[in-house]
């Protein structure tokens, strides 16, 4: 390959949005290059907007393409918006893997729990420690975040090095892991840093995050003051929010009882890689009901208000082994991510009317974010000195907040660029230089699809205003054999004058064929369009909504 020229970023997903991650390095010239990717992560789905769709991940059409070329997948840490699109997307790509052990043990924690997941190999890289991935050196520097062996990754190039912070926040005491190493971070900035690729979840947040060792203090007294049986639901991921509740429940004399396969499977790598040494062995949901109420508290999954979660089941009260009365505790040890809103006010709701205790981080100190504020993004600045700063992993008020903080704290040069933007990062002046494919797919059932599919589309329609069907048997004369048959679902039954909507469009229907030229009648794609057009117009005359509408034409 000829000598490198420039060194070029493109994000895939995760900017102007949170989620979805991913993130392209390039190395070479304008006619080759070897590229670097940094996470896979999914965002997921939304029901009103995209009913059916279990998750959302980034198109990789473009790496698909650079396949020869690509060099390898860097994970920053093992959150499903980082790592969540793997096991879907790897097939398509091919390339080697690299992360540290915890990661490695919950991917592959994840594969064994997925039907037909692919083997795939991820080499394990040590915390703190340097791999060479074609011409990329990268190193892995610990960050404090919400899962154990989180990591900003330094990309050493002969052009210039590059943090990629991933997730992060500055925590003196995390419960689990490395405090965000501050002193090799000075180090990258006393040696000149090229770029700065950073985390803006919460720079519109004014201060700094507290720590996780608050939290597990808050929570610690919150278990010690409980009367009746307590449950605590968190992100499964979250493994020293797991410890701190542990400690709590070891302070108030009470067994830790495990439920949902989420949670249990975090547990069991957590343990397998030594993150939870120490603390007390946890028990199984089957024991739950043989436990004084004084003495359990229940490990839930469902903080997101996820409708086969254990919560969930619990707040309908059909959990085959986990019940809550009156007098009873529910902590949220967690923050409801945008879009889940609803999802888990029903659940709050299904546990208040059971005369159950709701707590969330709007009463008391039981959650702190994973991410860093305004003053946390001050200090990184501070410390590293970036040439180039590029806000990510944000809504388009996150990037731009972040963007407008860099350049008060002095930063050079600030550029906001959108999913598909090709940045070239250096040697001279940056700047977009063009565009590379970008876009989404939808994890439907078990197929995926591209953003534009038509079942989506029609799938939404329907949810909005039904669908009706109708099918016609016609001789070859261009008569009507028999009686059209008409089917409407989810359309009212009858309009506001009592007719019903079966006669209405039924009569719509015959009315149609019988005034058409014999012509037409013959023909099955112009009879079709005509009835489907008859039959919008009919019911939206009386209804004020068009639904989809299928015609099926039979000759005999």
């Amino acid at each position: 390959m000829a000598k490198p020229e420039e060194l070029v970023f493109a994000p895939l997903g995760g900017v102007g949005e949170i989620g979805m991650n991913l993130s392209i390095y390039g190395l070479g010239n304008r006619q080759q290059r070897a590229w670097l990717a940094i996470d896979l992560g999914v965002s997921f789905g939304d029901e009103e907007h995209l009913p059916g769709i279990d998750l959302i991940m980034p198109d990789v059409s473009f790496l698909e393409k650079e396949r020869k070329n690509l060099m390898g997948l860097v994970l920053t840490h093992a959150h499903e918006d980082h790592f969540g699109a793997i096991i879907d997307l790897w097939p398509k790509l091919k390339c080697p893997i690299y992360a540290t052990q915890f990661s490695a043990a919950l991917f592959e924690a994840k594969c064994a729990a997925e039907r037909n997941a692919p083997k795939i190999p991820v080499t394990v890289v040590p915390s703190g420690g340097r791999v060479d991935i074609g011409p990329f050196n990268v190193e892995f520097i610990p960050v404090a975040h919400s899962i154990p062996e989180s990591h900003a990754l330094a990309i050493h190039t002969e052009v210039g090095t590059v943090l990629h912070t991933g997730d992060w926040k500055i925590d003196p005491t995390p419960i689990i892991g490395r405090p965000t190493d501050e002193k090799r971070l000075r180090e990258l900035g006393d040696a000149g840093l090229l770029a700065l690729i950073g985390d803006s979840t919460n720079a519109v947040r004014d201060g700094r995050s507290p720590s996780e060792a608050e939290v597990a203090s808050s929570i610690t007294e919150l278990v010690k003051a409980a009367k009746g049986r307590v449950a605590v639901t968190t992100f499964a991921s979250n493994v020293a929010r797991l410890k701190a509740v542990a400690i709590a429940a070891k302070a108030a004399d009470r067994e830790v009882v495990v439920v949902g396969r989420a949670m249990e499977r975090v547990v069991q790598v957590a343990r397998e890689t030594g993150y939870l040494d120490g603390v007390q062995s946890f028990r199984s949901a089957e024991v739950y009901g043989h436990l004084p109420q004084d003495k359990v508290l229940a490990l839930c999954t469902g903080s997101q208000g996820e409708p086969r979660a254990a919560l969930a089941r619990i707040a309908n009260d059909d959990h085959p082994e986990i019940t809550l009365n009156r007098g009873d505790s529910v902590i949220f040890s967690s923050r409801t991510i945008p879009g889940n809103e609803k999802a888990v006010g029903a659940i709050i709701n299904g546990l208040v009317l059971q005369g159950v205790e709701v707590i969330t981080d709007r009463d008391q100190l039981v959650h702190v974010s994973g991410h860093p504020r305004r003053d946390e993004l001050r200090d990184m600045i501070a410390w590293t000195r970036p040439q180039l700063l590029i806000p990510v992993h944000g809504e388009a008020l996150h990037l731009n907040e972040h963007a407008k903080l860099a350049r008060a704290a002095g930063v050079p040069r600030v550029l906001v660029c959108r999913n598909g933007d090709l940045v070239k990062l250096g040697p001279g002046d940056p700047g977009i230089i063009g565009q590379v494919p970008a876009g989404r797919l939808y994890k439907d059932g078990t197929i995926l699809e591209d953003s534009k599919s038509r079942a989506v589309g029609e799938r939404r329609r329907m949810a909005f205003s039904g669908c009706a069907f109708v099918a016609i048997a016609m001789t070859e004369q261009g008569e009507l054999a028999d009686d059209p048959a008409v089917e409407l679902v989810g359309i009212p039954e009858k309009n506001k004058a009592g007719e019903p909507f079966d006669d209405l469009v039924f009569d719509a229907v015959v009315s149609t064929v019988e005034g058409l030229p014999k012509a037409r009648r013959r023909d099955p794609d112009a009879l079709a369009e005509s009835v489907r057009r008859a039959v919008r117009s009919v019911i939206n005359e009386h209804w004020g909504k068009k639904p989809p509408c299928l015609v099926h034409v039979l000759t005999v």
